[in-house]
């Protein structure tokens, strides 16, 4: 398990914010789908927590192998989805990931928002922060991003609103911004295989690092576009994107069927720790070693070379073997 802080200041209020992440979530999402790819939205509806209120829950499907390095996609079939859930009683968030193919691999992020410059030491416990827990702060104007993901538009040195006259943030700008707040973000990243754990956390948190400053960095870009939203409008926008993005990703043909355990009503309330995959690790029945099936010798007593008339014939492994190999993006 890989835990660390991350902390991201904003030019905002934590009350413009709450409109500009929601915006920033959709467009993004539409953005970054295409067939096959992306984010398909499966449940999206007001929840009530006896602890935080009144919130929302969203469950979405991230299909993502083809962003998967080339290691990672050599042990992934590719029907391979993370499934996203959250809980948002704003200005607190519980976000949850686990894997439709890792049952040892699930990410628990709790987020909570203040007006202030990442200052907050024990914004999550009323003790002292734990020394081990590693502090990553987040600059969205000067942190260097994927090249792959880097626009003009969005470069927050040169940006400027027309809106709110904000913008064009130079060197040290966390310290004389106002308004500003930040976007405290307790992440948990778990994946218990032996020889890769260390490996593949340490992957993980760098995909949510890059993750995190990509989309504060747009929620910002995008200010003039969605700061005079109201509430409403901003989740009729909202609705309106995932219908397109759901439309966008297409359907799914079934290659295997994976059957999840349905989740209880408590577990919709935010666990304090990271989850574990609701799936079955047992081996399917096509694997299981039949319980009559009698013991092999050490040597076989004859040799029997196969038949000349039926090489043409193919072994063929069923579909759960099927893996991706493509080429690694850069």
């Amino acid at each position: 398990m890989l835990l660390k802080e991350y902390r991201i200041c904003m030019p905002l209020t934590v009350e413009e914010y709450r409109i500009g992440q929601l915006y920033m979530i959709s467009k993004h999402s539409h953005e970054q789908s295409e067939r096959g790819e992306g984010v398909e939205v499966v449940q999206n509806e007001p929840y009530e927590d006896p602890e935080h209120g009144a919130g929302q829950f969203t469950e979405k499907r991230v299909y993502l192998n083809n962003k998967l390095p080339s290691w990672a996609r050599a042990v992934v079939p590719k029907i391979f989805y993370v499934t996203e859930k959250a809980w948002n009683y704003y200005p607190y968030t519980i976000t949850e990931y686990t894997c439709s193919f890792l049952p040892k691999f699930s990410i628990h992020i709790e987020t909570k928002y203040e007006d202030n410059k990442g200052s907050n030491d024990h914004i999550f416990s009323t003790e002292p922060r734990n020394e081990e827990t590693e502090v990553c702060f987040v600059d969205i104007a000067y942190d260097e991003i994927p090249e792959r993901h880097y626009k003009e538009s969005e470069d927050l040195r040169y940006f400027k609103s027309e809106k709110t006259a904000r913008g064009h943030m130079t060197e040290g700008w966390i310290h004389t911004q106002e308004p500003i707040m930040c976007s405290y973000k307790l992440v948990t990243v778990k994946f218990e295989v032996w020889g890769l754990q260390t490996r593949v956390e340490q992957f993980v948190h760098k995909v949510i690092r890059d993750v995190l400053l990509l989309g504060h960095r747009q929620a910002f870009a995008w200010v003039d576009e969605w700061i005079d939203m109201t509430m409403e409008e901003v989740r009729e926008y909202e609705r309106a994107t995932q219908e397109a993005t759901n439309l966008k990703i297409g359907t799914f043909p079934p290659t295997i069927s994976i059957t999840e355990t349905p989740l209880p009503s408590s577990h919709r309330s935010g666990p304090s720790s990271a989850p574990s995959t609701p799936l079955s690790t047992e081996a399917p029945e096509f694997l299981a070693v039949p319980k009559d099936r009698p013991r092999k010798k050490s040597a076989p007593e004859t040799l029997t070379l196969p038949d000349p008339s039926r090489r043409n014939s193919a072994f063929r492994l069923p579909s759960i073997f099927s893996w991706n190999s493509g080429p690694q993006p850069e």
